[in-house]
């Protein structure tokens, strides 16, 4: 398979933090605390969407147990939040090396039916490339249905390239080099996510003194 060279740091200036609002809409990494927002986003999806990102009917139980695997499983996740619910689920699955030793990940992305064609998809992909670079994956594969072009614009739009194989579209992004700067940014967006997801916990009420 062919594959184009992304020699650039894949973050668009304009949303190099990892909250850029936008009309209330906020991404960031998620976290084990965020298990219910990830299952009620699973069982909202309609069949087609559950298709194009299991590449196969899943039912709810099936969703609901991916859930809450999802963010302990090797690799990180990403959500974009549009009035404070979870729309659009980045996924980042490292799974070994290949014949050149190049290191290599997965990138499942899904938006939710109604916010789509709104550059949420572009948001997460710019992040997980370079959560990628950083853990030094070299190669990133990204598949999606033959029927799913909205997908197929955006990978390319990152330097990939599309081949059909085995009744599914793959593309393949190669990354540059992790760089002192890509590091410290992914840090520091690292810390900021931490602090949003401690604010979006459920506040206890505070018990009164006797």
């Amino acid at each position: 398979m062919s594959s184009a060279s992304v020699s650039h740091s894949p973050v668009d200036r304009s949303s190099r933090r990892p909250v850029a609002r936008r009309g209330g809409t906020s991404l960031r990494r998620l976290w084990p605390s965020d298990g219910p927002a990830l299952r009620a986003f699973f069982l909202r999806l309609d069949a087609e969407t559950r298709a194009s990102r299991f590449m196969a009917s899943v039912g709810d139980r099936a969703l609901a147990d991916y859930a809450e695997r999802a963010t302990v499983m090797s690799g990180m996740v990403v959500g974009v939040f549009v009035g404070g619910t979870l729309r659009a689920l980045g996924e980042l699955r490292p799974f070994g090396s290949g014949a050149s030793g190049a290191r290599r990940a997965e990138v499942a992305l899904t938006v939710e039916q109604g916010f789509r064609r709104a550059g949420l998809g572009s948001m997460l992909l710019r992040r997980l490339t370079e959560a990628a670079r950083n853990r030094g994956i070299a190669e990133l594969r990204l598949r999606c249905l033959p029927y799913n072009a909205a997908m197929r614009r955006l990978v390319m739009g990152f330097g990939a390239q599309i081949r059909l194989e085995e009744g599914e579209n793959e593309g393949t992004i190669r990354l540059a080099q992790a760089t002192p700067l890509s590091l410290w940014r992914e840090g520091i967006e690292t810390a900021l996510d931490f602090g949003l997801a401690v604010t979006a916990l459920p506040q206890l009420p505070l018990s009164r003194a006797a």
